[in-house]
């Protein structure tokens, strides 16, 4: 495939950034501007602050990542940006930076999934850094992030077979809504994770909904077992024991993703296996797919698990080599999903 940089706009939900990858996998600049501490204190991401967040940070970002990658914008080769899924006013600033960068300087403009950028974040490495395998296809992609958790069948870029999807609450809002019930900080992810460090992920016997004859998962049951164990604790006013219940809510979710994502990979005949998303980020997991797994197994490293450009800039490298350019008159698609 024929070399290229691109420029990349990551805008869908609380973190602006903006990223130079050059080729799918190397990336030459990212740079992130994340708004958690501004909104830890509505205990989740609001949608309008996230918006004006946004277009504040818009244009310092873009100009650091050009800066960090020692390129002008006339030394790019396209503009890719995230056009859904995603918050809809989150989505239109990046959205509109892009059209303007591409329009003024005379490059095409990539539209780019959220969720396969998520995918795509496998792909990518650092300067200096020893270029990690390339996945290879055909493969099983494992998406975990705070509004998706899914299974895609991979038999070659950008192209996407879902097996299965949750059917009620995604892995990580079911982290974040039990890290409130537990009285954790947010984001519930990291906060659950260091709490089950010290606890014992066997005192609680949660449920686990394997969902038997499907790729489906399901995590509402699991979060209102744990309502109902915080709920006991609370009538006989007795101390919340939030280390073993992190622990063990930790572990059911763990046990899910893995066993059905081995079964399935099985059954489907792939190469390797793919684990991305926000959730991918976390430990036990990513120790448990390294342990128990018979196949080649790749997870972003943890900078890239989280939303970030540079996963974009990848994304958007095949779509370009591949003629998928977009018109400036494209609009932001909330609800876009992988197909």
């Amino acid at each position: 495939m024929k070399p290229a940089r691109i420029l990349a706009i990551e805008t869908s939900c609380d973190e602006t950034a903006a990223a130079v990858v050059e080729n799918g996998r190397l990336m030459l600049s990212s740079v992130v501007a994340s708004q958690m501490d501004v909104h830890a204190r509505y205990g989740g991401v609001y949608p309008e602050v996230a918006s004006r967040q946004h277009v504040l940070s818009i244009t310092p970002v873009i100009r650091q990542a050009l800066a960090q990658a020692h390129v002008t914008l006339e030394e790019i080769d396209a503009v890719a940006v995230t056009c859904g899924p995603g918050l809809p006013g989150s989505l239109v600033v990046g959205l509109n930076a892009a059209k303007g960068l591409a329009l003024g300087a005379g490059r095409p403009l990539v539209a780019v999934n959220h969720l396969e950028g998520h995918i795509y974040a496998a792909w990518v490495y650092e300067a200096g850094e020893i270029p990690p395998a390339e996945p290879q296809f055909p493969l099983l992609a494992l998406l975990i992030s705070g509004g998706h958790t899914e299974l895609n069948l991979m038999t070659d870029h950008l192209t996407y077979r879902r097996l299965g999807a949750t059917l009620d609450d995604a892995a990580g809002e079911a982290f974040d809504k039990v890290g409130r019930l537990l009285g954790l900080p947010y984001p519930g992810g990291p906060s659950i994770q260091k709490a089950a460090e010290e606890g014992d992920p066997q005192r609680f016997k949660f449920p686990r909904a394997r969902l038997e004859g499907t790729w489906n998962f399901s995590f509402s049951g699991l979060k209102t077992a744990v309502l109902y164990e915080v709920q006991k604790f609370q009538k006989v006013d007795r101390p919340l024991p939030a280390a073993d219940l992190a622990a063990s809510f930790q572990a059911a979710v763990v046990d899910v993703l893995v066993e059905k994502t081995l079964k399935a990979a099985h059954t489907f005949g792939v190469k390797e296996i793919l684990v991305a998303g926000g959730v991918s980020a976390n430990r036990a997991l990513r120790q448990a797919f390294r342990s128990q797994s018979d196949f080649p197994v790749h997870i972003p490293r943890l900078s890239l698990c989280t939303d970030n450009a540079a996963m974009i800039g990848a994304a958007g490298y095949f779509r370009f080599v591949r003629g998928q350019i977009a018109d400036l008159s494209i609009d932001v698609q909330p609800t876009w999903t992988l197909s």
